[in-house]
């Protein structure tokens, strides 16, 4: 407010002497309007409403007055300013949350006005508003967008594995075309008479298309879509053992029927039944990790799949979230090379005319009510979900539960004619969000490898503070650290963390391939590792001394399933190789670190009893929470000086069943990696950005055999 206050003088004062008041301190700061207002904002700035007012949410801080008392307050001074706004509002602790229609230059005068204000975001309309259109109303909001679509030629597809698409709705049609609609049985035909699929391909194409219908902005499409018919129409179940042989099929259908293009396999479907609450896998996701890992056709895939349902008597009896804790992953959910996807809740929202007396279950930021975890699962096995994606929310009275569309997410309705939107959720909407999210990376970085797009997506998800309230009540690694990991994932991911850069925070991808084990004379050893030497701008880091910075590290490689049931009691057994990383501790030399890798490869049988990695007390996780599955995410926190030395990753094998059995003469084969490393600071006037360009001259990973 004070600072407001400065600003406003100068543009309406003089000093004695003719000048602007506070000229100093306000003409050294370029467009001070719309930073303060894009600092107050959570979401993308491009929503900012510009002239036109819009309705945008509050978030006032309740510190000193009762939460009403504060939303009185700030009524108040809308009807002073002649701002429009709702009388209800949403309480939080120490937050309450109220509605205002207004522009750049409103926003503006309740900054300078009202010091409760801790954010402001945009309201979100209500699917609702679209799913009661019929077909001429909706067809009008479809041609608007139509007529702001820029489709773009990357060669990117998303192939949804699902009940169909129904690829003449408008907003489909020439993003799906009819020669990639196929199904794997001919008598099922390639339309959609159950819905869902048509429902994922909205949300595979567009991500939400609530906030892009309201719009008015061009919406760039960078990728296509693909189909599927993996399901029959009638919903009769396929028979357990066929589900393997149908993904193989339908994978292999969508490649020779459009063999040039990249693409990411969307696969919501899951079997609930039968489901063993150990991780352990299945037939099917036995066959999904052979197929993702190419093993028949040496063409490597990127599949998201969606983690399975919580169902509303589970959460009527053990209700939330402990519902969601005790219903494990679903089938093919424990597949090591696939992204599972669960869900989280950004929806609470509700008409109160229509839902009077029901309530949201999840707050902002939680756990979806439908999402299933693997908290039950043996440690050994993956941290499954990886990544959680929007999935809605569930509603109550205190004794029912349902859902509804007002916390639902819009997308495409298989009525064409009569309805052509519709909502879906939990973690089916998730999955389609997140196979989004993987074809767009996709198509802005055509060089990366399918395992560069899936350590991406992992690398950058990130936990609410609510999701670390809900499972995190105490930092034990082997408590509330695990029990977060296992509910959450990795958290939350992020399209714009994931794609790009800042000066405070900066991506490094690196690709490489190696061969992990090999025969020497009659023995059968690890052959090689790999070492990198960081870019570190060891020189800023030693200049911010104490400050606190952050990497992270995401190691990601597919690996090929056992070919018999046996090795799937044991994690070195089940897959056919292992890789794990290694930071160099601070004030350690180079020959010292590798002598620590080389005794932590020698060491694997013994589980690993060698030194931790670059100060193991700062990574969040640990070797024993990360060091499952095949894909690799740790989080190092703390001075800036004592991360300047850190400038070596090794990349090492460990055992799996390429070495152990012998007679299969996999012994010598290689593998491919990704290793994504990031550092950054809170501290935005900090460039790492511009230090670390000037670094990289060459390829900085050396193979040490």
């Amino acid at each position: 407010n004070y600072f407001n206050k400065k600003i406003q003088e100068y543009l309406e004062q003089d000093t004695s002497a003719g000048n602007a008041k506070n000229k100093p301190l306000v003409e050294s700061i370029e467009t001070i309007k719309l930073a303060v207002v894009s600092s107050f904002w959570i979401g993308d700035v491009k929503y900012i409403p510009m002239e036109t007012s819009e309705w945008c949410e509050y978030w006032l801080r309740t510190e000193v007055l009762e939460e009403r008392e504060v939303a009185t307050q700030f009524y108040n001074l809308c009807d002073k300013m002649e701002i429009q706004h709702k009388n209800t509002c949403i309480v939080f602790p120490e937050k309450v949350v109220v509605l205002a229609k207004t522009n750049n230059a409103k926003i503006q005068e309740l900054l300078n006005e009202c010091n409760a204000i801790a954010e402001i975001r945009r309201a979100p309309e209500v699917a609702s508003f679209y799913t009661r259109m019929y077909g001429r109303e909706a067809n009008e909001w479809i041609l608007d967008l139509k007529d702001r679509l820029v489709l773009g030629q990357s060669g990117v597809c998303v192939c949804v594995l699902d009940t169909g698409v129904n690829y003449s709705h408008p907003l489909l049609k020439d993003i799906l075309a009819s020669e990639h609609a196929q199904t794997v049985e001919i008598e099922w035909g390639t339309d959609d008479k159950d819905g869902h699929g048509t429902e994922m391909a909205g949300l595979c194409e567009y991500f939400d298309l609530e906030p892009i219908l309201s719009g008015r902005e061009s919406v760039e499409i960078n990728h296509r879509l693909e189909s599927v018919k993996i399901l029959p129409s009638a919903g009769t179940d396929n028979s357990p053992e066929l589900y393997g042989a149908i993904t193989a099929n339908a994978s292999s259908m969508a490649e020779i029927a459009n063999p040039q293009a990249k693409r990411v396999f969307c696969m919501a479907v899951t079997a609930d039944k039968y489901v063993t609450k150990d991780g352990a896998p299945s037939s099917w996701s036995a066959e999904l990790d052979s197929i993702i890992a190419g093993v028949i056709d040496g063409i490597k895939k990127l599949y998201v799949v969606s983690a399975g349902n919580v169902q509303f008597d589970e959460l009527k009896s053990a209700q939330y979230p402990s519902a969601n804790i005790n219903h494990p992953i679903e089938d093919p959910g424990q597949s090591w090379n696939a992204i599972t996807v669960g869900a989280y809740s950004n929806r609470i929202q509700l008409d109160d005319k229509v839902f009077k007396g029901w309530n949201p279950i999840a707050d902002v930021g939680e756990l979806c009510p439908f999402s299933s975890t693997s908290i039950t699962w043996d440690n050994k096995w993956p941290i499954k979900p990886e990544i959680l994606m929007d999935g809605g929310n569930a509603i109550t009275d205190g004794t029912n539960i349902d859902i509804c569309d007002d916390v639902s997410i819009l997308t495409t309705n298989r009525d064409v004619i009569g309805r052509p939107f519709t909502t879906t959720n939990a973690t089916s909407a998730a999955t389609a969000q997140a196979a989004y999210m993987a074809a767009e990376l996709m198509s802005a970085y055509p060089s990366l490898w399918e395992e560069s797009i899936r350590a991406l997506m992992v690398h950058s998800a990130q936990w609410t503070e609510q999701m670390k309230a809900q499972f995190c009540v105490d930092k034990k690694k082997s408590g509330g650290i695990r029990s977060l990991l296992r509910c959450c994932g990795y958290g939350i991911a992020d399209l714009e963390r994931a794609k790009s850069s800042m000066d405070n925070s900066v991506n490094m991808i690196i690709q490489a391939e190696l061969q992990p084990y090999c025969k020497q004379n009659s023995d059968y050893k690890m052959k090689d590792m790999h070492l990198h030497k960081l870019p570190w701008p060891t020189e800023l880091l030693q200049s911010l001394d104490n400050t606190i910075v952050s990497m992270k590290v995401t190691l990601s490689y597919y690996i090929e399933p056992a070919p018999d049931q046996k090795g799937w009691n044991n994690k070195y057994r089940y897959a056919s190789n292992a890789l794990r990383f290694e930071v160099i501790n601070k004030d350690q030399n180079k020959e010292d670190f590798l002598k620590r890798v080389n005794a932590k490869i020698r060491g694997e049988d013994n589980k690993d009893k060698g030194q931790g990695s670059a100060g193991a007390g700062r990574w969040f996780l640990g070797k024993d929470n990360r060091d499952v599955g095949s894909i690799h995410s740790d989080i190092w926190t703390g001075p800036a000086v004592d991360l300047a030395d850190c400038n070596y990753i090794a990349v090492f094998p460990v055992i799996g069943w390429w070495r152990e059995r012998h007679h299969l003469g996999r012994y010598d084969d290689t593998m491919r990696y990704s290793l994504v490393v990031s550092i950054s600071t809170p501290d935005e006037s900090v460039d790492f950005y511009t230090s670390i360009q000037t670094i990289i001259e060459q390829q900085v990973a050396t193979e040490i055999k």
